[in-house]
């Protein structure tokens, strides 16, 4: 027994004799420490980070390699052949241009500067540390150069969830994925005074901005490689896995009320606003100076999970948003930003089940409580005088839970195989609730607050992907196919009977015209209308429960021909069970035309399959703009009604795609330029408003969705920048930019009037979904513990048709953006800044009052607030 005891002393001490404590330094060239450098022992899990001074400490084997790798920065590797090892970093450029990406590739080795399609790669912690913007639509605004996103007002659900898209195209037809994943879209149809018009989108907002690492952008066709909703491009957003690390924020800002602009004078409401006692908007009161405030609490952190690289990253994220209040026209009382109150979470973690195979798994919950101004309702229009003397600006109220979970197994085989099993569920449900109403065919004995129903949407997506790199094969090839199956559901449900119903004069709901009569309004004379005012209710009649199946295959591989010429395709295989299939295909190429330089192109077809909520949403709703209100049917695609006016079937929009540009890359310079071209034919919109007033339908007007038109889209993508460290500190400016020229090829009316199937003002709306232009230009300085940024975005011309069918010009403005910060301890950090310091608005339009939304500007791409003031106090520990 004392032999063994002696053995197992001597090894032990032959073990602990081979290993040594390293310890050093880590800086920039500048001289300046790196905080949280990674710094592992090659061919181990044995690793360490930086302190806040750039020092590290770690025990080795004798004679081990060290690799210290940094966001931004040129991995390096060092011998530990002393105690001592002292290393610099070199930045590799303004972009992380040279991070190997998910999207655009299922190539493992694809990185932005030798991709054949144009990406961008965002790292959020450095734009979210660097900016006031507290939403994932207005940060990606302002720093992706074809992304535009708008605040809306007076425009439904569309107040609550934001419009984004790529390119010009629609909110639908740009695809997001969640680490390489298919996301769920939102249930809300934008149709009111917003763009995307008879559009679905996916949420963006519903991702807490802290959970995120960051966010590559495809700026290019991928139908053929990702399937429906791809025609612009795809958004990938990859979530945080650091570990043993705290961090988060605090964040507080408020809005400058003073609207500054050609205002008349004494206007009322261009300076302050208040609510009166039911918060309908009634009543002025005395100036404010701020509003709109807003406080973001959000933090995440991360633990291993065993001894093998498993881990869980979790994030939460409080946001409180208070109302904005801008100048309306006397008809308009209440217009301006939306309030809201939200909660989010997510997850992601890792767990190795041995050593090439993994169980991956991530998701969250987003729930929001949101409250924005529906059209007023003056004298004369739908007002019960006893009730609300002088007219009510009702509110639309909504609460929104988004929730979402993946998981999945992935491994690899001996033999280089990888397989990678998964399922994605998704789930967004939007309930409105109608405040500071009335249903007038109660007249005095309505309650003031309606349960209006609302709607969901289900995705439940299940892929098996398989890929190869064979190394061997002339100077690289990858292959990769897989399968997928997924399942959508849309439902509409019904509110409560107040929020529909238009009630007789003994309290009935009327169930036969014949016989049963609704209150006269005496200002009228006409029978006052049922339903809860500002939103009409989801009746029984609306109730929808549909669902569908799609399955598809693709096959995509990539050829390195030589070091010089890559060249890839795919191919991808859809069929619906509600439509058919659609077979797309796409080419894409790069040549290096010198060690600095990359030349690289792409064709490819596309679709987009009608949403469910196109082809079944349906609602009786009350439009109005300041000549008054009209009732108005949204029918949906298959109705008799819509069959009676000449309306077919939805199919889905096809597209063709095209582009050709360079990557440069110059020390401290890098540069991209793309070029491209889209064809949408038989894209969906939503149309005009038809005579419906013969068909004794209980409403004067009808709307449809249609496969309308056919658009092309010339466009250029810019992306310059240039990052280089002094003495006196470090430097960097990227600008970027996007050039784009949309047109309308033909509107598809077939035997009815153009001018009420897709007239000037629709296609208006559409066209200004694509502004001429957008540049940005964002400058960076840094030295030991102070850091700012200054940023200049300008925003081209956007022409709008309004309700008196004139042009209203929104003309070119140029926004400043400013940001100092600076780090107190290595645990906290505060930033103070402004969005939109100079307080510009957009161009006022005419004393007519025939904006979309009622106010004094549409909603446009800079918004309708003015200017932003925040601080934020950033914690690390």
């Amino acid at each position: 027994m004392k032999k063994i005891a002696l053995l197992l002393f001597l090894l032990n001490s032959a073990f602990l004799f081979a290993q040594k404590e390293v310890s050093g330094l880590v800086k920039d060239k500048t001289g300046n420490p790196l905080p949280g450098v990674n710094i592992v022992e090659k061919g181990t899990s044995n690793g360490v980070s930086t302190d806040f001074e750039g020092s590290f400490r770690i025990k080795v084997k004798e004679g081990a390699t060290l690799v210290f790798s940094y966001v931004g920065f040129t991995t390096v590797e060092k011998t530990a052949s002393g105690d001592k090892i002292n290393v610099i970093l070199s930045e590799n450029d303004g972009q992380v241009l040279n991070d190997v990406v998910v999207v655009g590739s299922r190539n493992a080795k694809r990185t932005v500067v030798n991709s054949a399609v144009p990406i961008d790669v965002i790292n959020v912690k450095d734009v979210t540390t660097q900016s006031g913007k507290i939403e994932i639509n207005q940060l990606l605004q302002y720093v992706a150069p074809s992304f535009n996103a708008n605040k809306q007002s007076g425009a439904d659900g569309a107040d609550h969830v934001d419009p984004a898209s790529l390119r010009g195209m629609g909110p639908d037809q740009t695809l997001v994925l969640i680490n390489g994943k298919r996301r769920h879209q939102s249930s809300l149809i934008n149709l009111f005074g917003t763009r995307g018009r008879g559009n679905t989108g996916t949420d963006l907002n519903a991702i807490p901005a802290a959970s995120i690492k960051r966010i590559e952008i495809l700026r290019d066709g991928a139908s053929a490689q990702y399937g429906s909703d791809a025609i612009a491009g795809v958004i990938n957003i990859v979530t945080n896995d650091n570990v043993d690390e705290l961090t988060g924020s605090v964040t507080y800002g408020v809005f400058n009320t003073n609207a500054k602009g050609d205002f008349l004078p004494g206007t009322p409401n261009t300076k302050g606003f208040r609510l009166d006692q039911n918060g309908n908007g009634n009543s002025y009161g005395k100036d404010q100076d701020f509003d709109g405030g807003s406080v973001r609490v959000a933090a995440n952190y991360g633990t291993k999970i065993g001894s093998k690289g498993g881990y869980v990253n979790v994030t939460g994220e409080f946001l409180n948003k208070n109302k904005t209040l801008r100048p309306a026209y006397d008809f308009r009382k209440g217009f301006g930003d939306a309030e809201m109150t939200g909660v989010n979470l997510f997850a992601n973690l890792a767990i190795p089940i041995s050593e090439k195979t993994e169980f991956y798994a991530f998701g969250g919950s987003n729930f929001r409580d949101t409250d924005a101004y529906a059209f007023t309702r003056n004298d004369g229009e739908r007002v019960v005088e006893s009730v609300y003397p002088g007219g009510y600006t009702p509110r639309i109220t909504s609460k929104i839970n988004d929730n979402s979970i993946a998981a999945g197994i992935r491994t690899e085989s001996s033999g280089g195989w990888k397989f990678d099993l998964s399922n994605t569920f998704g789930k967004n449900k939007f309930q409105y609730d109608i405040k500071g109403t009335i249903n007038a065919s109660l007249e005095e004995k309505s309650p003031h607050e309606f349960d209006a129903g609302g709607h969901s949407l289900l995705q439940n997506t299940t892929n098996f992907d398989i890929s190869k790199n064979y190394g061997d094969v002339l100077k690289g090839f990858n292959i990769a196919f897989g399968a997928e199956f997924r399942v959508e559901q849309f439902e509409i449900f019904a509110g409560e009977e107040g929020s529909y119903a238009t009630y007789d004069t003994n309290g009935v709901p009327i169930t036969d015209p014949t016989t049963q009569s609704a209150p006269i309004d005496p200002v009228t004379g006409e029978p006052r209308p049922g339903g809860s005012q500002g939103f009409p209710g989801y009746s029984p009649a609306n109730e929808v429960n549909k669902d569908r199946t799609n399955f598809s295959l693709y096959a995509d591989g990539e050829l390195d021909i030589t070091e010089a010429l890559m060249v890839s395709g795919a191919l991808r295989f859809e069929n619906y069970s509600d439509f058919g299939s659609t077979l797309n295909g796409k080419l894409a190429s790069r040549l290096k035309i010198t060690d600095h330089i990359n030349a690289r192109g792409s064709i490819s077809t596309g679709f987009r399959a009608p949403s469910l909520a196109q082809i079944y949403y349906n609602l009786r709703f009350t439009n109005f703009n300041a000549s008054g209100a009209t009732e108005v049917l949204l029918a949906p695609n298959d109705s008799p009604v819509t069959r009676a006016f000449g309306i077919e079937k939805l199919n889905e929009e096809k597209a063709v795609n095209a582009s050709l540009g360079f990557t440069a890359s110059f020390g401290d310079f890098t540069a991209t330029v793309d070029g491209y071209y889209i064809q949408v034919k038989d894209r969906i919109v939503l149309t005009g408003y038809f005579d419906a007033s013969s068909l004794n339908l209980g409403v004067s007007e009808a709307q449809f969705f249609v496969n309308g038109v056919d658009t092309s889209t010339h466009g250029l993508d810019l992306v310059f920048s240039w990052k280089k460290n002094f003495d006196f500190g470090q430097f960097g400016a990227t600008l970027v930019g996007n050039i784009n020229d949309m047109k309308i090829d033909k509107v598809k009316n077939g035997t009815l009037d153009e001018s009420i199937f897709f007239g000037k003002r629709e296609k208006a709306f559409l066209l200004a979904s694509a502004p001429d232009n957008k540049f940005g230009l964002n400058l960076t300085y840094a030295k030991n513990k102070f850091d700012a940024g200054l940023a200049f975005t300008r925003f081209s011309k956007v022409v709008l048709v309004d309700y008196a069918d004139e042009d209203d010009v929104y003309n070119p403005r140029l926004i400043t953006d400013l940001t100092v910060g600076y780090q107190f301890t290595k645990n906290l950090k505060l930033t103070l800044g402004s969005n939109n310091l100079f307080n510009v608005y957009p161009t006022k339009q005419d004393e007519q009052g025939n904006t979309e939304a009622g106010g004094y500007w549409d909603a446009v791409q800079m918004g309708f607030s003015g200017a932003y003031y925040y601080a934020r106090l950033g914690f690390n520990f």
